[in-house]
């Protein structure tokens, strides 16, 4: 019960970055957003919810991991009930700021009291391999999610449905989760607000090069306050005595090569989920729905990877299955470069999904155990709030990335579609066109699927760069593969 209480507030935190995503152009009709400043409905969560994950997994160090993580499920109750009853533009966007810093409090407190509640070795195993699961199918469930309440219900209900969900997780968790042994000390406010103003920087300049181009003043500025906020921050840690970020944890070679292998791998599975959402609704021509019924199997798949890792990680270590799992996530990336407008889903997508995510179970298993392997207790939430700053900030960067090589490679085969639509165009489509600037049919489906291809060949050699990390990086040790049998009688916790 205590794994599902945080299994559940893990799911309901990733599923609302892409349960949105189907309701988007609901929102826009409902509340009168502009197509530019629509994207904030999702940024606006981003932000927060990156920027301040540092900060709510030291604050369950210091104040008790219970009570924080029932304090952030309730924040993000209380905001997903203001943004179902939103009016305006302004209100919604303000809801899910708030629902961004409840997301950013629970979420790393919740992987800390898996290691806190969980003994180590087999039983801890598994739990993470749940919990691994649930934070890598978290995004596809929110896609079904999105598509049935949208088309049954109404925008509202993708913010409403938090409500009763949270409320029995907090309700359940002083039954069947136990407190934390309390760390006080001094509160490094100082390293707080720079590593919350250095990611709020860096997550924002990622966003605005999607939008706007990575030449854009703007854009640059953000980079360019994160360096030096983030520079800061770390001579800020450097000297305080409880930082709220050890920096010795990267002096651990295998936990500074998990940091990276994330930050891959976060890249290419934001972007599986985006292009791919594009694909089947405006090439293939599924619904809401249909689209996230077809990504489905996404979530059973990972939850055989990540099954089948956690309970061979105690023989072979989890070396093996990183590698593999980047290996698999890059082919089946790979295998979706070949899609066309003439492309099935059972002929052409689902063979590859499933690969890629078989990998991804298999990598996000390895990878937790890994980020909190040998960490002492103390440090447990400071760890986990790291791990998913790298999972945030890689899945930004990367998806940043992927758009430019989808813009880029869009533009190229528009130039050769435009001419060949307006030969055969007629005077009320040429009127559409000049008005829109958008190519119908097969013509703007032969420029999406092109661009899409080439952001799949982007995310693959992110995953091949994510398994690449692993084989030069990751070492394996006897003291390791004890822990993971369930260590020795002396073996510390964490």
């Amino acid at each position: 019960m205590a794994l599902f209480v945080i299994a559940s507030c893990q799911l309901m935190v990733v599923l609302d970055i892409t349960i949105v995503n189907i309701a988007l152009p609901h929102i826009q009709r409902s509340l009168d957003f502009s197509t530019a400043s629509l994207s904030w409905v999702v940024n606006a969560y981003t932000l927060t919810f990156g920027g301040l994950l540092l900060l709510g997994g030291r604050a369950g160090d210091i104040l008790g991991r219970r009570r924080v993580f029932i304090f952030g499920v309730l924040l993000f109750v209380l905001a997903s009930l203001l943004g179902g009853l939103a009016q305006n533009a302004g209100q919604l966007l303000a809801a899910r700021a708030l629902q961004g810093v409840g997301g950013a409090i629970a979420s790393p407190t919740s992987l800390a009291l898996i290691s806190t509640t969980f003994r180590e070795g087999p039983e801890r195993n598994r739990a993470f391999g749940v919990f691994a699961a649930v934070s890598a199918g978290g995004g596809a469930i929110g896609l079904l999610a999105g598509g049935i309440l949208v088309e049954w219900l109404n925008w509202r209900w993708v913010l409403f449905v938090n409500v009763p969900i949270g409320l029995l997780i907090a309700l359940a968790t002083p039954r069947y989760i136990k407190e934390s042994e309390r760390h006080p000390g001094r509160f490094d406010v100082t390293g707080a607000l720079t590593s919350t103003a250095g990611m709020v920087l860096l997550v924002y300049g990622f966003i605005r090069a999607a939008q706007d181009g990575w030449r854009d003043p703007l854009t640059l500025g953000s980079f360019a306050a994160a360096v030096v906020v983030l520079v800061l921050f770390v001579m800020v840690e450097r000297r305080t005595r409880q930082p709220i970020t050890p920096l010795h944890m990267f002096a651990d070679r295998n936990r500074a090569g998990t940091y990276g292998i994330m930050l891959c791998l976060a890249a290419a599975l934001f972007g599986m989920f985006f292009f791919l959402t594009l694909f089947v609704q405006n090439v293939l021509g599924f619904s809401p729905l249909k689209a996230g019924l077809a990504f489905l199997p996404v979530s059973a798949v990972i939850a055989v990877g990540a099954g089948l890792a956690s309970r061979f990680l105690p023989v072979y270590g989890p070396k093996p299955f990183m590698v593999a799992g980047g290996l698999f996530a890059a082919a089946g990336l790979g295998w979706l470069t070949l899609t066309d407008v003439h492309s099935t889903y059972a002929g052409s997508v689902l063979g590859p999904m499933l690969v890629f995510s078989f990998g991804m179970g298999m990598e996000f298993v390895s990878l937790t155990l890994m980020a909190l392997s040998d960490v002492p207790v103390q440090e447990t939430g400071a760890a986990s709030g790291l791990l998913n700053a790298t999972q945030q900030v890689g899945g930004s960067l990367g998806l940043s990335i992927l758009v430019t090589m989808y813009g880029t490679a869009s533009r190229n085969e528009a130039e050769k579609q435009v001419p060949r639509f307006l030969e055969q165009a007629s005077p009320a489509e040429r009127l559409e066109f000049q008005r829109t600037g958008e190519l119908p049919g097969l013509f703007g489906a032969e420029v999406l699927t092109s661009g899409v291809s080439a952001a799949f060949i982007t995310a693959a050699i992110f995953a091949g760069l994510a398994a690449l990390v692993a084989v030069v990086a990751i070492q394996v040790r006897p003291s390791d593969l004890e822990r993971l049998q369930g260590g020795s009688p002396g073996a510390p916790p964490g």
